[in-house]
């Protein structure tokens, strides 16, 4: 007599033609989505974020936690110049990796939108996620002179010049932020104008 219990030959050869195809399955979709991130990532480092954004879209829609994916989205996003759609997949990215100083940088910029069309609340998210930035690593680069240009459409003088020299402190051979600071300095070393009271 037979135990019910005991697997056949030929039921051990379907289960393990089942795993291969489902091993042969994964594979072939981890190819795809490495291909598409490194389609994606030529596009980005290329400007384009408008072409990126389908690739990343279904990689994400693959991986919704991976933390690549969600940065290079919400960077094409950016590109693209759709400040509001990156915004929730960075946050997003805050949550998983906090630490991770390019997540908070790049929500920055998604908060900020284009500096010249930004509204107080977006700038005030700006300069706290850049503020989150420089607690994780002071000398990211950029950050310091992205504060800056926030301070300067704020006309808070001062305060763009600290962004500034701190901007140099990290690299002094900025020219940029040497300009900016040289600018500002001399705006704010300006007397009142009475006309403005």
């Amino acid at each position: 007599m037979t135990d019910p219990n005991q697997t056949t030959p030929s039921d051990n050869g379907g289960q393990d033609e089942h795993e291969r195809l489902n091993e042969h399955l994964e594979r072939a979709a981890d190819e795809q989505f490495q291909r598409q991130m490194q389609q994606a990532a030529a596009l980005l480092t290329g400007g384009n974020g408008k072409d990126a954004i389908p690739l990343l879209e279904r990689c994400f829609a693959l991986r919704p936690n991976d933390v690549n994916v969600l940065l290079n989205l919400g960077g094409a996003y950016i590109l693209a110049g759709r400040h509001h759609r990156a915004v929730p997949v960075l946050e997003r990215a805050s949550r998983i990796a906090p630490e991770n100083p390019s997540v908070w940088s790049n929500l920055a910029a998604a908060y900020l939108g284009k500096l010249v069309t930004s509204n107080q609340t977006g700038q005030d998210q700006a300069l706290i996620a850049y503020q989150r930035v420089i607690d994780l690593d002071a000398a990211y680069p950029n950050v310091h002179y992205n504060m800056g240009l926030i301070y300067i459409d704020r006309r808070d003088w001062h305060a763009a010049y600290d962004a500034f020299t701190r901007a140099l402190e990290h690299n002094p051979y900025d020219q940029d932020a040497q300009n900016m600071r040289r600018r500002v300095d001399e705006i704010r070393r300006q007397p009142p104008n009475p006309a403005n009271n």
